[in-house]
């Protein structure tokens, strides 16, 4: 531990950061699980665009809060939007 007042101060912060990062990025990574469980379960639609709407707002939660890149957010965001679109998918017949 460090001997200077300001230095004890910043590990004490520094701690307490560690922890809410750990906790926001864990609440990303369950709301993306509910959503893929959802798709797995074959949910209805409307409960897995809920889902969807959810993991988006926790992962511009962790953008805004510095916990990820704003790229790798909107990458995330973007593969789980195309897997719920993909799960729902209705084939149109083809005109002849």
């Amino acid at each position: 531990m460090a001997n200077i007042k300001s230095a004890k101060k910043r590990a004490k912060q520094a701690i307490k950061r560690r922890v809410k990062n750990l906790n926001r990025s864990t609440a990303v990574k369950s709301a993306v699980r509910k959503v893929e469980d959802a798709i797995q379960a074959g949910e209805p639609k409307e409960k897995t665009v809920e889902l969807l709407k959810a993991a988006e707002a926790q992962f511009a939660r962790a953008k805004s809060k510095n916990v990820m890149h704003r790229n790798t957010a909107a990458r995330k965001v973007s593969l789980l939007a195309k897997k719920v679109t993909a799960a729902y998918k209705v084939e149109k017949p083809k005109a002849k």
